[in-house]
């Protein structure tokens, strides 16, 4: 019997998702090369970069960002369909890793989306890599949807958070499935603690909503935090039923409770949960490989 062939399904999960460059990294460092890879929501994104070669220059940028950074990615405009354009983050991202086709990369690579007028799931595998990341990470209500072959698209989280399905219809023996969800989703309620530093996005929201002068001791979750926190509950129980219907030969669930879903600029930690996860799971996935 032959070497099998290997696919990694990257699950969404936001800012959790820089996790998957902990994992993929593992992996790589201990030998074990995907064959396929298949992203949803910040899965495509680190997906992309990892199929195209640019995984290392991805990670160095993500583990530069800070709080400023993130906040200046948001071009918000409340007309467009959703609180960002994104055409900021993409914009530059794109002159990473972005700014190719399907057809340039090295092996088999493919996103999920959601079809938001029908609530099909979307498998994008050809064109642009931009439009297709685009689409897989416009989370409802935070993220504009994105116009692709006549269909507004928007976060493939919706539907297929953790798409094992993609990578067994792009021809894979053996699947490993990254979940960011399975660790305590929680809201993390701040509580007024005047030397606590508040992310520059959350005070903007917070003025919106006219929150400034809030002195309740446990403050209230801004609309990013209900809108963030609320898709994930309901990713998290999607995928969970879709595993269970389609479950990946070994599943690797970083432990992410502690990171929000806006919290790009902590990295270093996500990375560093999905290193220790992907290691963990290491005797399994040589056992059933050999």
């Amino acid at each position: 019997m032959g070497k099998p062939r290997i696919a990694i399904a990257l699950g969404s999960g936001s800012a959790r998702g820089w996790a998957h460059i902990g994992v993929l990294g593992a992996l790589q460092q201990a030998g074990v090369v995907p064959d396929i890879v298949c992203g949803t929501s910040i899965g495509a994104f680190v997906g992309a970069a990892y199929a195209s070669g640019e995984l290392d220059p991805l990670a160095a940028w993500a583990r530069g960002l800070t709080r400023r950074d993130v906040f200046g990615f948001f071009d918000v405009s409340l007309g467009a369909g959703g609180l960002i354009k994104g055409e900021k983050l993409l914009g530059y991202t794109s002159r990473l890793f972005l700014d190719e086709t399907f057809a340039d990369l090295d092996k088999p690579f493919a996103c999920v989306a959601t079809d938001l007028a029908s609530g099909r799931e979307v498998w994008l595998r050809e064109g642009r890599i931009l439009d297709a990341v685009r689409a897989s990470v416009a989370l409802p209500g935070l993220l504009a949807p994105h116009l692709v072959d006549g269909r507004y698209l928007v976060d493939g989280g919706l539907v297929n958070p953790v798409p094992v399905s993609l990578c067994r219809a792009l021809g894979a023996d053996l699947v490993i499935a990254v979940d960011l969800g399975m660790d305590t989703i929680g809201l993390r309620q701040r509580r007024g603690d005047p030397s606590a530093p508040v992310p520059a996005w959350r005070q903007t929201v917070g003025r919106w909503l006219g929150r400034e002068g809030d002195s309740e001791d446990l403050i209230r979750p801004s609309l990013a935090d209900v809108v963030t926190n609320s898709i994930a509950i309901m990713q998290g129980r999607i995928s969970r039923s879709r595993l269970a219907g389609e479950p990946a030969d070994v599943l690797i669930a970083p432990r992410l409770g502690q990171l929000g879903l806006l919290d790009f600029h902590r990295a270093e930690e996500a990375i560093t949960a999905g290193r220790t996860a992907a290691e963990h799971m290491l005797p399994l996935l040589r056992a059933i490989i050999e």
